[in-house]
């Protein structure tokens, strides 16, 4: 099957580490907190992003691990990354993050025994932008609670994922973007993931969109297509 689902292009999903890992970190968002409503498709008005992040941009660290890393999740569609990660990302010219607002972090407090923090890093928000590349419905091995109905987002409810592909030729270039159809995840380009590696950025994990598997409710993969006589 990973086979049939290989293309190329190749694409991965970005994850935050592993969980207990070294650089395991939560991070909160200090209230009051404010935001707007966030992105509908253009199309079927449909809600296809969380609501935006406002300033001020405040946000309290919980440290699972060792230490901090240079890519950190929180709540909606916001992420957060290192001073050093945004200053390489702009050098090497990717593209598909936007925002990049300061953000001050107002406590750092340790989950486990260990020695205070120090050496934190200096974060900035940012948030994937919305790409053009298209999840392929039919090459792809998604069980749907219903089968997509707008052409546009393709952003009906989605029970599992067994490995996806994207649309050939939907693509346009982005290094990090939320793909039509699964706009709840983050994928990226074969170069960014050679950047990752490049520069040693800590806290990412990054899976081939063809062997990423998401089943929270153990629905298991689609039913297999009939084939033809």
């Amino acid at each position: 099957m990973v086979s049939e689902l290989s293309a190329s292009p190749r694409f991965f999903v970005l994850q935050k580490g592993a969980l207990w890992s070294r650089f395991d970190v939560d991070a909160g968002k200090v209230e009051p907190v404010n935001r707007e409503e966030g992105a509908d498709c253009p199309k079927c008005g449909e809600p296809i992003g969380m609501m935006r992040w406002l300033p001020p941009y405040r946000v309290e660290l919980v440290l699972h691990g060792e230490e901090s890393g240079d890519y950190l999740e929180t709540s909606g569609d916001d992420l957060l990354v290192s001073e050093r990660f945004a200053k390489a990302f702009r050098e090497d010219a990717l593209m598909g993050l936007e925002g990049f607002h300061p953000v001050d972090v107002v406590r750092v407090r340790r989950k486990r025994r260990g020695p205070k923090p120090t050496d934190i890093p200096r974060y900035l928000a940012v948030s994937a932008c919305f790409g053009r590349a298209a999840v392929d419905v039919t090459r792809s091995r998604i069980r749907y609670n219903k089968p997509p109905t707008c052409d546009e987002c393709r952003s009906e409810g989605v029970d599992s994922i067994h490995g996806f592909t994207l649309e050939p030729g939907s693509w346009q270039g982005e290094d990090i973007f939320r793909p039509r159809g699964l706009f709840g995840d983050v994928v990226v380009s074969e170069r960014f993931a050679r950047f990752v590696e490049r520069h040693g950025f800590t806290n990412m994990r990054l899976t081939p969109t063809e062997e990423f598997v998401w089943d929270p409710l153990a629905r298991g993969p689609p039913d297999p297509k009939p084939t033809s006589a």
